[in-house]
């Protein structure tokens, strides 16, 4: 496998009972790069991302085929789950923060990895809120309820609480769509910095954010990849007439 692949998704299918979410997906995935995944909605783009880290493994009637390949490991062969999960972490549509303090919410992933220090955690919550963009605002507040804090806040907060455990990889499931502008503009410039040191998988609707982000977009449509390449060459370049037809006509 190349150096700069981290995850390679190999003839991938995806039933839900006898409904087929995905059809052959072939992705490479590189590491240290903004992939985006964008397309109307139910074509397929969050299933595979949450197949990404066994998320899919809850829902009743999931079958997968294909091959999942995380640093040339299969992702559904002999690797721990809880493992996987802690290299591949994962940030929803919603901000989701636990009902406990904006500390113990950051410290929750190293305490059940088995960090007890209270010196170490607090070094990890501190870096962790500052690689999320949101110590400055919570310093002072840490003991506070995380859910005193603004959605745009939270939504970094529970980036921050992805980020404590030093995860590889970070799944974004359309982490702004439920965000203002200004909360949307933060969260994108924290991506942009992020990807120095992980690689960075987001599902969106937006094609402009697509392009002010991600260096790679994947086009989905009907559980298909239609087209995946540099953002940049994809957005510049004339399209096929089923994806112009599905650019312009599907979503906007």
């Amino acid at each position: 496998m190349e150096n700069n692949i981290k995850i390679s998704l190999k003839n991938i299918d995806l039933w839900y009972k006898d409904f087929q979410a995905l059809k052959d997906v072939n992705l490479n995935i590189r590491s240290h790069e903004v992939t985006a995944f964008i397309g109307p909605s139910g074509c397929g783009k969050s299933t595979l991302l949450k197949s990404l880290n066994r998320m899919n493994d809850l829902i009743e009637g999931c079958k997968i085929t294909g091959e999942f390949l995380l640093d040339g490991e299969d992702i559904y062969g002999g690797l721990d789950v809880n493992m996987l999960r802690k290299r591949v972490g994962m940030v929803f549509q919603k901000p989701n923060p636990f009902p406990m303090s904006i500390y113990d919410n950051v410290a929750y992933g190293p305490r059940t990895h088995g960090i007890k220090s209270k010196s170490a955690l607090d070094e990890i919550v501190e870096k962790s809120l500052r690689d999320a963009a949101i110590w400055d605002e919570t310093k002072d507040r840490l003991k506070k309820s995380a859910l005193s804090l603004s959605g745009g806040q939270q939504q970094r907060l529970c980036i921050a609480r992805a980020l404590s455990v030093e995860p590889e990889v970070l799944l974004m499931d359309e982490p702004t769509s439920a965000l203002d502008p200004i909360s949307t503009g933060k969260i994108e410039d924290l991506v942009t910095q992020l990807k120095g040191d992980y690689t960075i998988v987001i599902v969106t609707h937006n094609m402009q954010q697509a392009t002010r982000i991600s260096d790679r977009t994947a086009f989905f449509l009907l559980g298909e990849v239609v087209e995946y390449g540099a953002t940049e060459e994809l957005f510049s370049r004339p399209q096929d007439q089923r994806t112009e037809n599905y650019i312009t006509g599907r979503f906007g």
